[in-house]
């Protein structure tokens, strides 16, 4: 039986850093909305036609065509799922609730990434990243060995985000406490709500995590 796990909490929580390890350590697959929605763009199948349609209007893409997305990557097997990014509304987690049943799989754990906003707005206000194979850095807690130069890649293709700044990110706070908190509350009553402590050195959350992961039956 394959796992699949969402991983739940504000921008800034840990969550990519936490899905790579997941995925070396356990083989899982990351369904990252953006990462489905530019490969559907680019494979000139239909789903991906209707994709590109929408995105060429400047629309946002509907949770229909995203549920169809997770549907044909459920189809394709694996030893598991991580969810980053999606769900992000009760009516998404009510579809993903939905498509799971219909295709004879489950949510086995949300790890829910627990954070102070103090705290995550000085992490994230330092974070880097590189371009290059997504290694996640921070000017203070884990900066490169060699300034300018990726650890893991070599490449000096080192990257912030326009918006991690403390204004852009108090935004996006409101917007996932507005519509994502919710779900908190969604998956405490479904029984597979797993807190974390987020802003713990990124060994130990990674422990944490793996303390979930090693609870979800085989």
């Amino acid at each position: 039986m394959a796992i699949n796990i969402i991983l739940l909490g504000p921008p800034g929580a840990g969550k990519g850093t936490q899905a790579r390890r997941l995925i070396e350590e356990r083989g899982l697959v990351q369904l990252s909305t953006g990462d489905m929605l530019r490969e559907a763009r680019n494979s000139g199948t239909e789903m991906g036609k209707r994709v590109a349609e929408v995105m060429d209007r400047g629309e946002l893409v509907t949770d229909e065509i995203v549920i169809g997305l997770i549907r044909e990557k459920l189809g394709q097997g694996g030893k598991g799922f991580i969810f980053d990014g999606f769900p992000r509304t009760l009516a998404q987690a009510d579809a993903l609730q939905a498509l799971m049943a219909e295709m004879d799989q489950r949510i086995d754990a949300v790890i829910e990434m627990r954070v102070d906003d103090a705290a995550l707005v000085s992490r994230i206000s330092g974070r880097f990243t590189c371009g290059n194979c997504g290694e996640v850095y921070h000017d203070v807690t884990k900066p490169t060995k060699e300034p300018g130069k990726c650890d893991v890649c070599g490449s000096t293709d080192l990257r912030r985000r326009a918006d991690d700044n403390e204004e852009s990110l108090k935004t996006r706070l409101m917007e996932y406490y507005k519509k994502t908190s919710p779900l908190i509350g969604y998956y405490y009553v479904k029984g597979n709500l797993n807190p974390v402590d987020g802003l713990a050195e990124i060994d130990e959350v990674a422990a944490q995590v793996a303390k979930v992961m090693d609870k979800i039956p085989s």
